[in-house]
C-alpha cells in the first residue's frame, strides 16, 4: 500500500492551519518565517509607491514636451506672417495675431492663456530671447505688460509666446513646476528679420 503525501497527512492532523497555507512547524519562528500568505500583497506595497511616481512621472514628462513642442510649431507658423509682412499688410491686432496662433494649438492649451510678445531688436545680437518674469495679482493673474510691433521690412524681430502649462505632483514629490503657483512656464521664441514686402 501507498504511503499518502505528506502534504494530505499535514491537512488531516491540522486541517485550520492547512487550510491557510500556513502548515506547523516545530517552533513559533520557524513557524511565522516559513507562511508565505500574504506575501505578494506585502512585496507589492512596498514597490507599489515608487512605481507609480514613476509612471506618473513619464506621463508627465511626456505630456509637457507634447505641449512644448506643439507651441514652438505654432510660433513657427505664427512667426512667418510677419517675417513675409503678410500680419502687416492685413494690419493684425495683437487679439488677431493670438487667435491666428492659438488656430496652430491643440486642446492642451487654453487660448484666453496665451501670452504673445513681439517686438523688435536693433541687431540680432541684442534680441533678448529670456524666459520673463511674470508678475501677478492678487487673483493670480499675469499682469505683465506684453508689446505688439510687427516693424517693417527689414527690422529684427523678437517673439516670444509664453504658456503657464498645469502640471500634476505625484508621489515622492515629482514636480515638473517651475513657477510658485505650481504651473510650468512653456515658452517658444523665433528671431527673424522681415522680408522687404509691398
Amino acid at each position: 500500500m501507498t504511503p499518502a503525501p505528506k502534504e494530505v497527512l499535514v491537512a488531516e492532523r491540522f486541517p485550520a492551519q492547512a487550510a491557510t497555507g500556513c502548515a506547523p512547524r516545530r517552533s513559533a519562528g520557524v513557524r511565522f518565517f516559513g507562511c508565505r500568505r500574504g506575501a505578494a500583497a506585502i512585496e507589492f506595497a512596498l514597490v507599489a509607491t515608487p512605481l507609480f511616481a514613476l509612471l506618473i512621472g513619464i506621463l508627465q514628462i511626456g505630456v509637457v514636451f507634447l505641449a512644448q513642442q506643439q507651441l514652438e510649431t505654432a510660433v513657427e507658423k505664427s512667426a512667418r506672417t510677419v517675417l513675409t509682412g503678410s500680419a502687416q499688410k492685413s494690419g493684425l491686432t495683437q487679439a488677431q495675431f493670438a487667435s491666428a496662433l492659438c488656430a496652430n494649438l491643440t486642446v492642451l492649451f487654453s487660448c484666453s492663456q496665451v501670452m504673445v510678445d513681439l517686438r523688435s531688436a536693433s541687431a540680432f545680437s541684442a534680441a533678448d530671447t529670456s524666459a520673463p518674469t511674470l508678475t501677478y495679482d492678487a487673483s493670480g493673474n499675469v499682469t505683465n505688460s506684453w508689446s505688439f510691433d510687427m516693424g517693417s521690412a527689414g527690422a529684427v524681430m523678437v517673439l516670444r509666446v509664453m504658456y503657464q502649462f498645469p502640471v500634476v505632483g505625484g508621489p515622492l514629490n515629482v514636480s515638473l513646476a517651475n513657477l510658485g503657483n505650481g504651473k510650468r512656464l512653456l515658452m517658444a521664441t523665433a528671431v527673424f528679420q522681415v522680408e522687404p514686402y509691398s
